[in-house]
């Protein structure tokens, strides 16, 4: 069964919540304080996290600085308001999603299933046709890993699928509704910005110049383009 830590403060929110969660087939563990939360987020290790903002002891952009680097799980970010700077900076931080509180507990669940089915089954094994090469840059679907030269590229579940995506539509425009329909299934309202914010995580991972960026290309007016060449 898929494991859920909830991070709550409300006790009443998070009762709710877990029984909701419950009922649909999701193991829900619950922990009300941030500075509790690190430490078990890293020693359970559970499928998916979602973490609120305003926590005591810690708050959640703190919680998830703390365990994006050995927690490979997925973060799923409560904020309490819906602005911009809560969601661009919980995305910078490594979280996979945010969704504005309050929150329907049937749009919860279905946001918690689009981001589960995106994790690897574990008898998936890495085969040559999930491969992607572009140069000295390996990416490969199965194992959800990514390489240049060398070096292994520490990505979270979202900036893998992003890359994902643009990888496999190499040399071509992907709009910012492109990439969210097919990566939350909404459309681009104009405001939404953790495309944006993603692509700026993922050019600093690969090296990309952000003022001349020639890897992932910025396409004025129509979107963005990841580039077969300039790998080398």
């Amino acid at each position: 069964m898929t494991r859920i830590l909830l991070v709550e403060d409300d006790e009443r929110l998070a009762g709710l919540t877990a029984e909701y969660l419950s009922r649909n087939d999701l193991h829900v563990s619950i922990e009300p304080r941030g500075d509790t939360a690190e430490a078990r987020i890293l020693a359970e290790q559970p499928d998916l996290v979602i973490l609120d903002v305003m926590l005591p002891g810690k708050d959640g952009f703190e919680v998830c600085r703390a365990v994006r680097q050995q927690y490979r799980g997925v973060i799923l970010m409560l904020t309490a308001r819906d602005e911009d700077f809560d969601q661009i900076l919980g995305l910078e931080l490594g979280a996979d999603d945010y969704i504005a509180k309050p929150v329907q507990p049937r749009v919860l669940l279905a946001r918690i299933k689009a981001l589960l089915r995106r994790l690897p089954a574990p008898s998936e094994q890495d085969n040559a046709s999930d491969q992607l090469i572009f140069g000295n840059f390996r990416i490969s679907q199965s194992t959800r890993t990514a390489s240049l030269g060398s070096q292994n590229i520490d990505l979270t579940t979202a900036e893998f699928d992003l890359l994902w995506l643009l990888a496999s539509h190499a040399g071509n425009v992907l709009s910012r509704d492109d990439l969210l329909q097919e990566l939350r299934g909404i459309g681009f309202d104009g405001l939404d910005r953790s495309i944006d914010a993603r692509i700026s995580r993922l050019r600093k991972k690969l090296n990309d110049d952000p003022e001349n960026p020639t890897r992932i290309k910025t396409v004025r007016g129509k979107g963005y383009l990841f580039s077969k060449h300039d790998w080398d």
